[in-house]
């Protein structure tokens, strides 16, 4: 692989970004901006990397047939993605896309008309554990997938010691944004990405969502803590999704087959187990078997990022993933039709609210190719 980058934005995550670029043979990043001047100082002095004094002069010097990677606060996302996509940029933004669907749609139009790519994180989706499992339900090994449960529950937040999570370069980790955003639109992409890519479109949402800490910390209004959805694809099974940081921490996803159980604990780690329960009758008694197998690809996959904090993720896999494609003149998995569909289903969830009921998807999506490791 090999490319260049540039970087707008230098909070929390940046720097999980370039911890992941470590691992990355032949990318290299051209320039960093930030709004706030001491922050970028700070963030391009700890990793040796280049400042640049304005916006318009990183989308400027940045080469066409690089990536942008917007890392900006979500309130931002519309504004920048816009902006990178105008100067004729290719561009991979943080979660989510935009923080409404008529301005995620505002940007795939844009991008399509400029024939850019916009993609959206989270790309855990590319990583081996997502992989594994992708390979796993297309060789049949649990049989027809019936029902998948999948949880993004981070325990109870608002008493952990947040205040003292900072990153490798000096930011802190910024609970009022996170707050303010909630819960769903930062985490539900981790495993809304794999299910798409597996099943394609979501077809309807039936979710509800709630604030159940309304005295957190920091000025809000404040977004739900807590989320419960059902999907229902248009080519896959019914999936129930929980996001919240209330519940006790649990990143589990189980898909249920005829024949047994696919499961993976762990969410926010590339190289998590995965395991397949066969199911089995003993005497009276049907159950999976208690001795799940683990199941591993064939051939080596993709480079590996060291566990820091909660996440073992080699953040870098999916502006790498469109490197790729403009080098070898091909679609990216990431398709501008994934990020908006993927947008448009995690806001479905945020907003349900109490009584919202059902509510049919206007995007669609292809399932996504899986990677040539995992065919």
């Amino acid at each position: 692989m090999t490319g260049a980058v540039s970087i707008i934005g230098c909070g929390f995550v940046a720097d999980l970004y370039v911890r992941s670029l470590q691992a990355m043979d032949g990318i290299t990043v051209v320039g960093v901006y930030d709004r706030n001047s001491e922050r970028l100082k700070q963030f391009c002095a700890h990793w040796g990397m280049p400042a640049v004094s304005s916006l318009d002069e990183l989308l400027e010097r940045h080469p066409r047939d690089g990536v942008v990677l917007n890392l900006t606060n979500p309130a931002a996302h519309f504004e920048i993605n816009s902006a990178c996509l105008s100067a004729g940029c290719h561009t991979y933004s943080e979660k989510p896309l935009a923080m409404n669907v008529e301005e995620a749609k505002t940007l795939h139009a844009q991008a399509n008309a400029a024939g850019l790519m916009l993609a959206s994180a989270p790309c855990s989706v590319l990583g081996e554990a997502a992989q594994t499992l992708g390979h796993a339900l297309r060789s049949g090994i649990a049989g027809t997938p019936r029902a998948i449960y999948a949880e993004l529950d981070d325990g109870f937040v608002p008493q952990a010691a947040y205040k003292k999570w900072i990153s490798e370069s000096g930011a802190p980790w910024p609970f009022e944004d996170e707050f303010r955003v909630g819960c769903t639109l930062e985490h539900a992409g981790y495993y809304l990405g794999w299910l798409i890519s597996w099943f394609g479109s979501v077809r309807t949402v039936v979710a509800a969502s709630a604030e159940t800490i309304p005295d957190k910390e920091g000025n809000g209004p404040f977004a739900p803590d807590l989320s419960v959805a059902t999907l229902f694809f248009d080519n896959g099974p019914m999936t129930r999704l929980t996001c919240s940081i209330v519940a006790p921490h649990d990143h589990q996803i189980r898909i249920i087959g005829d024949g047994g159980v696919l499961s993976c604990k762990a969410a926010w780690d590339n190289s998590a187990k995965v395991t397949f329960a066969k199911r089995m009758t003993i005497r009276r008694r049907l159950m999976e078997s208690p001795f799940p197998k683990r199941l591993k690809l064939s051939q080596p996959t993709h480079p590996k990022v060291k566990r820091w904090g909660a996440a073992a993720m080699n953040f870098m896999l999916g502006p790498a993933e469109m490197l790729d494609a403009l080098r070898e003149s091909r679609p990216s998995r990431l398709s501008n039709d994934f990020a908006l569909h993927m947008t448009e289903v995690t806001l479905a969830i945020q907003n349900a609210g109490e009584t919202s009921g059902a509510q049919a998807m206007t995007t669609r999506c292809e399932p996504m190719e899986p990677m040539p490791w995992a065919m």
